[in-house]
């Protein structure tokens, strides 16, 4: 139990607390950096869920930490810094 450990470091989960549709997260960076995703849609595959949120509370916790960056201001910013930092799209 992670929460119980005696380990000298934690592992955070960092998000916005909330579920995101993936065909929105996909239209934010293709506009961010200017070009279409080339997508195939496929049935749910093994392994696939249907929704994810990151839980925050032990980062609300331990540090007061809340999300407060909207998700398409924070895939901007990432991009801009990916493109600037030698990525290519």
């Amino acid at each position: 139990d992670p929460a119980s450990s005696s380990a000298p470091y934690r592992i955070y989960n960092l998000g916005n607390n909330r579920p995101e549709k993936l065909g929105d997260f996909i239209a934010v960076l293709e506009e961010a950096i200017g070009i279409k995703a080339d997508k195939h849609y496929l049935p749910m595959q093994p392994g696939d869920v249907y929704a994810t949120e990151a839980d925050v509370d032990d980062l609300r916790r331990d540090f007061g930490w809340s999300p407060s960056t909207p998700i398409r201001v924070g895939l901007k910013c990432f991009a801009k810094w990916f493109l600037a930092y030698g990525g290519r799209a």
